[in-house]
């Protein structure tokens, strides 16, 4: 069993190569293998969000607070609210982050395959982000 104290792990900020605006990352779990499970706890700032990335094993996403976006590439953008839970599939190239008005936290969790758990892609663009919502 491995106990981490609140308050124990620094927050950091997420680094600008994958993401826009201001966001904050909490460390929930990183699992030694056989596990695989990777949880941070995620807050974006109004119109912060993630580069375009990819899961090999897929990602899911709840809701803490705020109002945030998502959008698998190609398809909608979705509003997601407080206890909103979106299942992204593996390999399917998305980003998610903060409304243009609202900030929007959540807890993500993926699981890493032969250690990696992200492929990071291009920066979603200011047009991509400001479209209409689906």
């Amino acid at each position: 069993m491995d106990i981490h104290v609140s308050g124990s792990r620094p927050t950091r900020r997420a680094p600008p190569e994958y993401f826009t605006g201001t966001v904050l990352q909490d460390p929930i779990v990183a699992t030694a293998a056989p596990a695989r499970l990777v949880s941070n706890l995620v807050a974006f700032e109004p119109g912060a969000r993630t580069a375009w990335h990819t899961h090999p094993l897929g990602q899911t996403l709840y809701v803490i607070s705020g109002v945030g976006r998502v959008q698998t590439k190609g398809g909608p953008i979705h509003e997601i609210r407080p206890g909103d839970v979106v299942w992204i599939p593996p390999g399917e190239k998305h980003w998610h982050g903060a409304s243009p008005t609202n900030g929007m936290t959540h807890i993500a969790m993926q699981e890493s395959l032969d250690g990696n758990h992200v492929t990071w892609m291009e920066h979603v663009t200011d047009a991509e982000f400001s479209a209409k919502l689906g």
